[in-house]
């Protein structure tokens, strides 16, 4: 139960809609900012109305003669120094509320006192008429005050909590009456007024602030839901894509610098994961291919040589010339095999991890030990050479006689045997050796050229099983001459030959 009420209560503190964060979020920022201007609001408004209330009362104090405030303290209007005698044009009650018959203007909540050095503290209520009876401080409070205090108006306040427990805001002054005893003059007044005012202030501020949560409550709801618009773009968009469906892109140049950024950055990544799954699906109908071709061609001879068998058991065995043509027949089979089949694994070796004994060598000394082998190949061909001499590189000889061996018999193949001419020729072009081998045979038409280097891929009118060849021959010179850091390419007019061109990289002379 108590986990339940746990979870319950953090699904309410923290809502699952983005927007709805959003907006919690705002509107509590909003409303701690407000609550911490309510309370600078209140300090200064404080200290701000104290201050003018105290600089009006020491205003107030200063307006009254001093001679005033001597009679007042001790009781004498005839002499403020103890002389016999009053002020011309009044009486005593006139002079008690104030000098020449001005009257001392306070209201009931003002009280006046005074504290003389000699521990002597004075209330004049009963002068003042206040309400109440004047606040009084400790006497060494007094007598500091008395150490600090000045006849000039400072703006400075004391608070002071009375008996009866209420506050009062009192300013001080110095009336610096001649004689060993100073008298400090002390103003007060009741701050629940003053409180008040600030409190008034304070209600109004909140309303105010209360109004502004709810603007920005109904206001920030419709901009924020219009500014994730991209956002919820994006999020549709995701839900239309899958693993069949990797064409679709994010929405982009939609305003909003950040999401534009992240719509290209998935956008980047759905195009390496339709290029990954395009060559996933290419690569398992190439093995697809691969494994029928290669079923296809190990099922020949081996049906080839499980019928010589059969006519051997059935007593063919007994007639030396059935033998003999039945043993020789399953061994050029048996040869096919293993020439496959160590095709096979040079091409599955090559895609893993080619294995090249790299050195420098003179690739033109490697066609010229390869003349004399070549010469014979080609039977009663003619076979052309245009060697240019001195250009060196860094490759495998082995590998780089397979390539030219591999590429003078696809052109031996393809040739009339009388008629057939085949070129070789090697040239330095720039900083890479580029070596061809062209003929005029029958050619490979346009349709069938790009496939030229698929693996057992064979077209009907240039590549015929007659011929006895796998399909293997060119897959495997373009995986050793890629090996090397080269490229091959094929160009063939049907009728008239075909050319192939090769570049190595090759060493500066």
């Amino acid at each position: 139960m108590r986990r339940n009420m746990s979870g319950f209560f953090r699904r309410l503190r923290s809502p699952r809609s983005l927007r709805k964060q959003l907006l919690a979020t705002s509107l509590l920022i909003l409303s701690g900012l407000l609550l911490l201007i309510g309370v600078l609001q209140y300090v200064l408004m404080r200290n701000f109305i104290y201050s003018n209330r105290a600089e009006s009362m020491e205003a107030q104090l200063r307006s009254v003669p001093r001679d005033f405030f001597y009679r007042l303290i001790s009781g004498d209007f005839s002499n403020p120094f103890g002389g016999g005698g009053s002020l011309p044009g009044n009486s005593p009650s006139s002079q008690r509320n104030g000098e020449g018959g001005r009257p001392l203007l306070l209201d009931a909540h003002t009280t006046i006192a005074a504290y003389s050095s000699d521990g002597t503290f004075t209330d004049l209520q009963k002068d003042t008429l206040s309400d109440s009876a004047a606040p009084q401080l400790t006497n060494e409070q007094y007598n500091e005050l008395l150490t600090h205090t000045t006849e000039k108006a400072t703006g400075s306040y004391r608070l002071i909590t009375a008996s009866d427990g209420s506050q009062h805001l009192a300013v001080f002054m110095d009336l610096g009456r001649p004689g060993s005893n100073k008298i400090l003059l002390q103003m007060s007044v009741g701050t629940g007024p003053l409180r008040d005012v600030i409190v008034q202030q304070l209600l109004i501020f909140a309303a105010l602030a209360v109004v502004a949560l709810l603007a920005g409550l109904f206001l920030y709801l419709p901009a924020l839901r219009k500014t994730l618009v991209p956002l919820s773009n994006m999020g549709e968009a995701a839900q239309r894509i899958d693993a069949g469906n990797l064409d679709v892109r994010f929405p982009v140049d939609q305003g909003q610098t950040e999401i534009d950024k992240l719509s290209h950055s998935f956008n980047g990544m759905l195009e390496r994961l339709e290029v990954s799954f395009r060559s996933e699906r290419e690569a398992k109908e190439q093995m697809r291919r691969f494994a029928a071709d290669a079923s296809h061609e190990l099922r020949t001879p081996l049906t080839s040589i499980h019928g010589f068998l059969e006519v051997l058991l059935r007593g063919a065995a007994d007639n030396k010339e059935q033998l003999y043509n039945a043993l020789n027949s399953m061994h050029g089979e048996s040869k096919r095999i293993n020439k496959l089949v160590e095709d096979l694994l040079l091409l599955a070796r090559m895609d893993w991890a080619p294995q090249l004994r790299v050195k420098e060598l003179q690739l033109d000394g490697i066609i010229g030990e390869m003349q004399p082998q070549l010469l014979v190949l080609a039977g009663g061909r003619k076979v052309t050479f245009d060697i240019a001499c001195g250009i060196r590189g860094m490759a495998d000889p082995d590998k780089i006689k397979q390539v030219i061996l591999n590429l003078f018999h696809n052109a031996v193949q393809h040739t009339d045997s009388e008629k057939g001419a085949i070129h070789l020729s090697l040239h330095a072009r720039n900083a890479e050796a580029e070596l061809t081998v062209s003929d005029n045979g029958s050619g490979i038409s346009a349709e069938h050229l790009p496939h030229v280097f698929d693996r057992f891929y064979r077209s009907d009118s240039s590549r015929t099983r007659k011929y006895g060849g796998s399909g293997l021959g060119l897959s495997i010179t373009k995986s050793l001459v890629e090996a090397h850091g080269g490229a091959i390419r094929a160009e063939s007019t049907p009728g008239k030959g075909t050319f192939f061109r090769i570049t190595l990289p090759c060493l500066a002379e």
